[in-house]
């Protein structure tokens, strides 16, 4: 696991996720972020490091278009535009950031 600095998407799999999403479809990159903050905000298990980087990017791109909202790192994060994320986005990504700060999440233990 690369680790670069503090923001959602500097380390390898954010950076990862974000190349993913920019090769998606646009109509299927909402579900994708859907999918990430699912996986983490729905994990019985222990969170592992990479749902946990994932969910964060993902996170950090749901309220990047909150009004006020602050933009994601261009430099790692997608560089093609994404699709209005719906409303119903918002608790599920403070659900997933929940379980990221949880004492079941490996980055927690970081």
């Amino acid at each position: 696991m690369g680790t670069w600095d503090i923001g959602p998407f500097d380390n390898d799999t954010a950076a990862d996720f974000g190349g993913d999403l920019d090769e998606a479809a646009l109509e299927e990159r909402e579900a994708m972020v859907r999918g990430a903050l699912r996986r983490s905000a729905d994990s019985a298990d222990f969170l592992d490091a990479d749902d946990g980087e994932r969910a964060v990017a993902a996170a950090a791109l749901v309220a990047a278009q909150h009004p006020d909202g602050e933009p994601t790192c261009a430099n790692y994060g997608p560089s093609e535009p994404l699709p209005e994320m719906p409303a119903d986005l918002q608790p599920l990504a403070v659900d997933a950031l929940d379980q990221v700060a949880s004492e079941r999440s490996v980055l927690a233990e970081l």
